[in-house]
């Protein structure tokens, strides 16, 4: 067996269930040998973020350009990018070509509400970023941000897909704007999410997994789009796969208790 190589440029969570390590574990999971380029170091737990350090970007496009020179890597994936510097430096390596099938998850807010990027990253994203992604995927709270709208305002599917449909016209290949946190009626009982692409619109469901265990799945998402790109699949079909991946993770570790707060997700396995 000959694995494939996988990068993400992302954050380090030390509790363990978010950025750098789940994307690690997803890589795995598929089979997928990962490399990675850290963006900044977080005192974090399932209760929360505490405190974070971002790493200059130059010494994160150093991580960067030392993975990329030694291994053939196959996909990459972003996650917490911390600065709008290190969102360009991004970008500039990626119109460079060093960053194959690139996913970009746009972290702004962690799942606890604390603020994951400086000022200015919103731009950084819209202006520089995104038009080098194959797919990105905000959730509705990022997604709004990055559109201007009320995240008060995103109330259905119909509002999803208008989001995701502004975010495509920046330039990305395929934009999934997830529905996870939509609460009201029919998303009480489904997870929908929305995947926009040049003359397609898809609306994917599955059922809501009952667990307080659900850190991490914005990072996990991300991580197992890059790794179905790595294996070849289609846009589209990498998406279903990672949608179906994420569900069977949460369902696995519905039960768990590890910290006080919200828990990891099951990306191995372990109660399949």
């Amino acid at each position: 067996m000959q694995p494939l190589t996988a990068l993400t440029i992302a954050g380090s969570d030390s509790g363990g269930g978010a950025g750098v390590q789940a994307d690690i574990r997803t890589f795995n999971s598929f089979k997928i040998h990962a490399t990675s380029a850290i963006t900044a170091v977080t005192a974090q737990n399932t209760l929360g973020v505490q405190c974070v350090q971002a790493l200059s970007a130059d010494f994160v496009e150093a991580q960067v350009r030392s993975v990329t020179a030694d291994f053939t890597v196959a996909a990459c994936k972003t996650g917490m990018l911390a600065t709008a510097t290190t969102v360009e430096r991004i970008a500039a390596l990626a119109r460079d070509g060093l960053l194959p099938h690139l996913v970009v998850d746009p972290v702004l807010v962690s799942t606890s509400g604390d603020l994951l990027m400086a000022d200015g990253g919103v731009a950084a994203y819209r202006d520089a970023l995104f038009a080098y992604a194959e797919v990105i995927t905000p959730n509705v709270h990022e997604a709004a941000v990055l559109c201007g709208v009320a995240v008060g305002d995103v109330r259905t599917v119909d509002d999803l897909t208008n989001l995701a449909k502004s975010l495509w016209s920046l330039g990305p290949t395929y934009v999934v704007v997830k529905g996870g946190h939509l609460t009201r009626a029919h998303s009480a009982q489904i997870s929908s999410d929305v995947i926009v692409g040049r003359d397609q619109c898809v609306v994917l469901e599955s059922p809501r997994v009952a667990t307080f265990n659900d850190h991490g799945t914005g990072c996990t998402l991300s991580a197992a789009i890059a790794s179905g790109l790595a294996l070849g699949f289609g846009p589209l079909d990498a998406v279903r796969e990672a949608k179906s991946f994420v569900h069977r993770a949460l369902k696995g570790a519905r039960t768990w208790q590890l910290g006080a707060g919200r828990g990891p997700v099951d990306h191995l396995g372990w109660e399949v």
